[in-house]
C-alpha cells in the first residue's frame, strides 16, 4: 500500500513540476509558454510556442531586452532572453508571430525582493544586475576571417611566383631526368 500511495505522489509531483508557468491560447492555436512566469528584473526567461507549422519565428514584450528568435520543428519553436534591469514591476505582453499569426501572452515582472532567488534586508538598498549583450559574437574563421572582407583573386600569386614555381620545377625534373640517365646506364 505504500508504494502504491509513493507511486501517485511522485507521479503528481512530476506533473506539477513539468506543467508550464504561464499558458496563453489564442484563436490560430498556438500556444505560450513562459518560464518562469513571474521574473525579476535581469532575469533569463524561456519562450516555448506551440502550434505554429512555420519553423521560425519572434518575439517581442517591452520586457525583454530584445526580441526574441524563436527555432524549432514540429510544430514547437523555442528562444531565451533576458528581462531588462531597469523593467519596472507590472505586466508585461509578449507578441509572437509565427507563419504571420500573431498571438499575445502575459508575463508579471515582479520587483527583486519579491523573487525567490533575492531576498535582500530592508536596510540594503536593492541593486539590479549588470545588463548583458545578448547580440550574438562574430566569431569563427580563425585566419580566413581577413580574406571574408578582401577579394581574394587580388591577393594571389603574381607573376614572380609564378616563374619562381616553373623554375623550382624545371630544375626538379632535370634531376629526375639525370639520375634516371645515370641508373639506366649502370645496369647495362
Amino acid at each position: 500500500m505504500g508504494s502504491l500511495r509513493l507511486t501517485l505522489c511522485t507521479g503528481a509531483l512530476a506533473v506539477c513540476a513539468l506543467a508550464p508557468p504561464v499558458y496563453a491560447v489564442d484563436a490560430g492555436g498556438a500556444g505560450i509558454s513562459v518560464s518562469p512566469s513571474s521574473p525579476a528584473p535581469g532575469a533569463d526567461v524561456a519562450l516555448h510556442v506551440t502550434g505554429c507549422s512555420a519553423k521560425a519565428g519572434s518575439a517581442s514584450s517591452r520586457a525583454f531586452v530584445a526580441d526574441v528568435r524563436l527555432a524549432g520543428a514540429d510544430g514547437t519553436l523555442t528562444g531565451n532572453s533576458r528581462v531588462r534591469a531597469s523593467a519596472e514591476p507590472g505586466s508585461y505582453d509578449v507578441k509572437v508571430t509565427c507563419g504571420g499569426a500573431v498571438t499575445t501572452a502575459r508575463i508579471t515582472v515582479v520587483s527583486p525582493s519579491a523573487s525567490p532567488s533575492a531576498s535582500p534586508s530592508k536596510s540594503q538598498p536593492v541593486s539590479h544586475p549588470a545588463a548583458s549583450p545578448v547580440a550574438p559574437v562574430h566569431a569563427g574563421g580563425g585566419g580566413t576571417a581577413h580574406f571574408a572582407t578582401v577579394d581574394v583573386r587580388e591577393a594571389g600569386p603574381g607573376t614572380g611566383q609564378a616563374v619562381t614555381g616553373l623554375v623550382l620545377v624545371a630544375a626538379a625534373a632535370g634531376a629526375v631526368a639525370v639520375l634516371s640517365a645515370r641508373r639506366s646506364r649502370g645496369t647495362d
